[in-house]
């Protein structure tokens, strides 16, 4: 394992990765069991200190906060994009994407009783419905969905998760990192300069 790899276990943050152990994702594969990773959550050590800088927040609000992906193999990586070949959806080349350099993190935050807080999405977008036209290829109607997932998205209906999706922004650029460049992700968090040469792909056996 790559030394600058910190595998997350510290029980102020719950690990549950989309892509493993289940097919309840975009793809509907569970890649992450298929390349043997699994449900392990790793994440460059500068991320982790990043990271680490929440749990006084955690312990006084009493939340935790769930870990739904982290780094992502360039092998994983590949599997993902041919379960969905758009680009757009997954970016072709592992290189471009900071989730293969394990300076990235998807993430939501748990109340005190262990409950996911409403957003305007599910982390990803996901929905089981829009799951199966997107495998089959058509991403039309998923993509107008997507706009409810931008950091810029307004909706007076959902005042709870519109504030829940606000907050986590403030939380996570307050230890240190950023959006996605889009910021077309609610859930998506970086470090600012992770998808630099700073930061290379990192190998993963």
């Amino acid at each position: 394992m790559d030394k600058n790899l910190i595998e997350i276990r510290d029980s102020h943050f719950v690990v549950d990765l989309m892509y493993a152990g289940t097919a309840h994702n975009m793809t509907g594969r569970p890649v992450y069991q298929e390349i043997g990773l699994g449900n392990r959550a790793f994440v460059h050590r500068d991320l982790w200190n990043c990271l680490q800088k929440l749990i006084p927040y955690l312990e006084q609000t009493g939340r935790r906060l769930k870990i739904y992906d982290a780094f992502r193999p360039a092998a994983a990586h590949r599997l993902l994009f041919e379960a969905i070949p758009q680009d757009g959806f997954f970016v072709p080349e592992a290189f471009r994407s900071p989730h293969c350099r394990a300076t990235a993190v998807d993430v939501a935050l748990l109340d005190a009783d262990g409950v996911e807080q409403v957003y305007p999405t599910k982390v990803d977008a996901y929905d089981e419905n829009f799951a199966k036209q997107v495998q089959a290829g058509n991403l039309r109607d998923f993509f107008r969905y997507l706009q409810k997932a931008s950091l810029d998205y307004q909706d007076d209906q959902i005042p709870e998760a519109i504030h829940n999706r606000d907050e986590l922004c403030r939380l996570m650029q307050s230890i240190g990192l950023v959006p996605a460049p889009r910021r077309h992700e609610w859930w998506h968090y970086e470090l600012p300069d992770g998808r630099t040469e700073k930061y290379p792909l990192i190998d993963f056996k």
